[in-house]
């Protein structure tokens, strides 16, 4: 994959640059905005983005940079509180990542980025609900439904494992890695009765105490 590598943090970009190549990724890294946007016109799979730089922030870099690229993006940082996540991911990041983090950890889910770059499907369909994950849309008979970003990940699970159960729990620990430890059981329960409204489907189905299915019908 060519990678552009945002972040001002010389002894974190040495690491990150070391094992991306290793894994035989492309860099390019930028320590600031104005580099970065003056990079940001090539041809890039994936953007992974600093929000605290020394000319200015991450976010105002990614909405400054989607002029010109499309490459989806994951911002890395050690903001880890509920309204920059949100924020994020709602400005149409495809990930979040708050340091300390492991390079395990990283490549896991750029992995997923990679799989879009080897040509594999972005498109999801399940009965009448189809989910572009590049592009981060839903549509519903082609019409197109506005969900929020968590509304998105949940549906996106459920979808990726029709006609299985995906429990509560496992849901939970996947918004936990996005978003924090602020959506709790109940809350949950809210989210999936929006998404069902939003969609106007029966196709989630609740499996009692265990969790939600979407039918793979």
């Amino acid at each position: 994959m060519r990678i552009l590598l945002v972040e001002d943090n010389k002894i974190i970009s040495k690491g990150l640059v070391y094992t991306l190549k290793s894994k035989g990724h492309e860099v390019k890294l930028c320590e600031d905005c104005e580099s970065a946007i003056a990079s940001s016109g090539g041809e890039y799979d994936l953007m992974i983005l600093d929000v605290t730089l020394p000319d200015g922030n991450g976010f105002d870099l990614f909405k400054e940079i989607r002029r010109l690229n499309q490459a989806p993006a994951i911002f890395l940082t050690a903001l880890d509180d509920e309204d920059n996540i949100v924020g994020g991911l709602e400005l149409g990041a495809d990930d979040y990542i708050t340091k300390p983090f492991s390079s395990r950890e990283l490549l896991a889910r750029i992995k997923r980025f990679d799989n879009r770059s080897n040509g594999k499907s972005s498109v999801i369909t399940v009965g009448d609900i189809s989910a572009d994950t590049d592009k981060h849309t839903v549509t519903k008979n082609g019409s197109e439904v506005e969900l929020t970003a968590l509304e998105y990940r949940i549906l996106i699970m459920l979808m990726q494992n029709a006609g299985q159960v995906v429990t509560r729990e496992l849901i939970l620990e996947k918004i936990w890695d996005i978003a924090g430890n602020f959506v709790n059981d109940n809350t949950l329960t809210v989210y999936i009765k929006r998404i069902r409204q939003k969609l106007d489907t029966e196709l989630i189905r609740t499996v009692k105490g265990v969790g939600y299915r979407m039918e793979a019908k």
